[in-house]
């Protein structure tokens, strides 16, 4: 508990406790089996040590349940690592397989050439607006789209405004950048303090953005931010909940190599209904895919 809550309420403040925030959860259900055992062969501590071990299962998702239904608005988000590990065919049959009103794509600086035009060849219906690296493709009204510059590296914000059932729906496309773990496992602590700064600028350009935004508002995107820790919170604070949360099941794990969830949707005026990732093997992510009806969530 002590652990959870440095890395929890602590978080970014200090760089020992945004370890402890980025760690994947699943690391702390790791030693479960060998307590348990311990626990067994003494024959005693049994109910704590199982306690303890139903506690990190929590912690790591293995018992997130939500109930699901349809919505009548589908999101999907998906960072596709510049199209190294998929082809245009593939990757658009992934992404209408989902049927999505919206779809968000990160690392869309596609290297092969004419790789975007043939993804948005394989898309008819959608209308597509882009940024450095992020790019929006959509079946609703376009109303207008702009970009916003994101401090410390060379991504852009794509903000988007939309129509859906007759009201505006604002949505931004962002790709934030990532804590290196590894630099502080190397004892290089000042480019992790350095990585931790970046985002923190980065984090107030999006909370900026919501503050500017009146009604229904939707963040999505690659946030290379686990669900848990004071920029989380602040996200959630500016935009909405967290839709896998309010309406996903199990770990819901984007980024399967560290088994961590770094991919969110976030939003105002709308509420989740079913959140999805889906099996996708067309990048290093997993794609995220939201269903939203109207209204705040009760």
């Amino acid at each position: 508990m002590l652990i959870w809550g440095l890395g929890e309420f602590v978080g970014e403040r200090t760089l020992p406790t945004l370890l402890l925030a980025y760690a994947p959860a699943v690391l702390w259900l790791l030693p479960a089996p060998f307590v348990l055992l311990w626990a067994a062969l003494r024959k005693r501590g049994f109910a704590v040590a199982l306690a303890g071990a139903l506690l990190a299962a929590w912690g790591a998702g293995f018992l997130h349940w939500t109930p699901q239904q349809n919505g009548g608005l589908r999101v999907l988000d998906y960072n596709v690592n510049s199209g190294y590990k998929s082809t245009p065919e593939r990757l658009a049959a992934v992404l209408k397989n989902a049927d999505a009103d919206i779809i968000l794509l990160q690392e869309s600086n596609f290297q092969p050439p004419g790789y975007m035009e043939a993804l948005k060849a394989a898309l008819p219906g959608y209308a597509l607006r882009s940024a450095v690296e992020v790019m929006t493709l959509t079946r609703l009204p376009v109303l207008s789209s702009e970009t916003v510059d994101l401090p410390g590296n060379q991504r852009e914000v794509l903000l988007t405004r939309l129509q859906w059932r007759g009201q505006p729906l604002s949505v931004v496309n962002a790709h934030l950048g990532t804590v290196q773990v590894m630099d502080a496992l190397a004892g290089d602590m000042a480019y992790l303090q350095v990585a931790r700064d970046r985002r923190t600028a980065q984090a107030q350009v999006l909370n900026g953005i919501a503050s500017q935004s009146s009604g229904r508002l939707l963040l999505g995107g690659d946030l290379n931010t686990p669900p848990r820790g004071l920029m989380y919170r602040q996200l959630q604070q500016a935009f909405g909940p967290d839709a896998f949360a309010q309406a996903g099941r199990g770990p819901g794990w984007t980024f399967l190599s560290l088994r961590v969830r770094i991919d969110h949707q976030m939003a105002r005026g709308l509420t989740p209904t079913r959140a999805t990732v889906l099996p996708a093997e067309e990048s290093d992510h997993l794609p995220l895919v939201v269903e939203y009806r109207e209204g705040d969530p009760k």
